[in-house]
């Protein structure tokens, strides 16, 4: 959502498209409910607005793409967008990338993730692995194949310790192409935290109010891992940890 302030400064640039109501109030909102909202937060009156005289599928087909082109959309709420207006709407996937502003090629690859396995669905929605590593993971031909190269590399993320990225997708790409060839690793198996390891993740959990993770390496060194579930969550973790004052 465009934050109020930022609407308040410069206003509603590109305007809602909005149809004429059956009944209550006159016109209601096909495109931009999330302008409007910012521009009310705002204080705003009046906004630039586009009437639309259309049928009800083309109305929803707007909304679609307009929900196609939010910024916070994930992966796969993006990809089941395109294949409603592919299977509903009976576009084609040029048709599709030319209304979302997007190339064929990126919507190609966006709906490929659709036929991706459970498990890795569930590693998207979870960030424990990108859009890239799905792709790239989907290279494999046999479903059971896919989940078995996703266990490394959800393996070697967790403990890739030297660095914060953990596999990258080029290394997934590549563990893709030793699988091809032949070659085809186990995922580490993660080793339980020693107790006193545990015990520091404990009195975290207690100080914090959230889940933490210790990932201590033998040799020394490590990181924490501390977690958050919502963005109040986050701002109560910031003032615990950094205080609310800024430094003079």
């Amino acid at each position: 959502t465009p934050p109020a302030e930022s609407v308040r400064e410069h206003g509603v640039i590109q305007p809602i498209i909005v149809t004429r109501a059956d009944s209550g109030r006159p016109f209601r909102i096909v495109a931009g409910e999330r302008r409007w909202r910012a521009a009310r937060a705002a204080g705003l009156r009046t906004i630039p607005a586009l009437i639309r005289e259309s049928s009800p599928q083309e109305l929803l087909e707007i909304a679609l793409v307009e929900n196609v082109q939010r910024a916070d959309l994930s992966v796969l709420e993006e990809a089941g967008a395109y294949r409603q207006l592919i299977e509903e709407f009976g576009l084609t996937q040029a048709e599709v990338a030319r209304r979302v502003g997007k190339s064929r090629v990126a919507v190609t690859n966006t709906l490929r993730i659709l036929d991706a396995p459970d498990e890795i669905k569930a590693a998207l929605l979870d960030k424990r692995i990108t859009e890239g590593h799905a792709r790239a993971l989907l290279g494999l031909d046999l479903a059971a194949e896919q989940v078995a190269a996703l266990q490394i590399v959800i393996a070697d993320v967790s403990m890739s310790l030297d660095n914060d990225r953990g596999l990258s997708v080029r290394q997934t790409e590549q563990l893709v192409r030793d699988w091809h060839a032949g070659a085809r690793p186990t995922a580490r198996r993660p080793q339980p935290p020693a107790p006193e390891v545990r015990q520091l993740e404990d009195r975290f959990r207690r100080a914090l109010g959230t889940k933490v993770e210790l990932q201590h390496r033998q040799r020394g060194g490590g990181r924490i891992v501390i977690h958050y579930y919502s963005d109040e969550e986050l701002d109560g973790l910031f003032e615990r940890i950094v205080g609310e004052d800024e430094p003079a």
